[in-house]
């Protein structure tokens, strides 16, 4: 998981670092999140389509937490 720390959850992580956090390619993220509507969306820091993305550390751990414990509760 990603650092858990009052100040670190409420700061953004850039898509690089959340691909390599769940193991996955930039495209591989994408189908990700086309195909679960649970995962965390990202947050823009521009308006143009090459803006770069940035994802909540918070809700990105809870995604983790949640996908945790459906396999444990299995």
């Amino acid at each position: 998981m990603l650092p858990n720390h009052p100040t670190i959850d409420q700061s953004l992580i850039p898509q690089p670092e959340v691909c390599k956090a769940i193991g996955q390619t930039r495209s591989g993220l994408d189908k990700l999140k086309k195909k679960d509507p649970t995962f965390p969306r990202p947050v823009k820091l521009g308006d143009s389509r090459q803006a770069a993305c940035y994802y909540v550390i918070a809700e990105v751990n809870a995604w983790l937490a949640s996908k945790i414990e459906a396999r444990d509760a299995a």
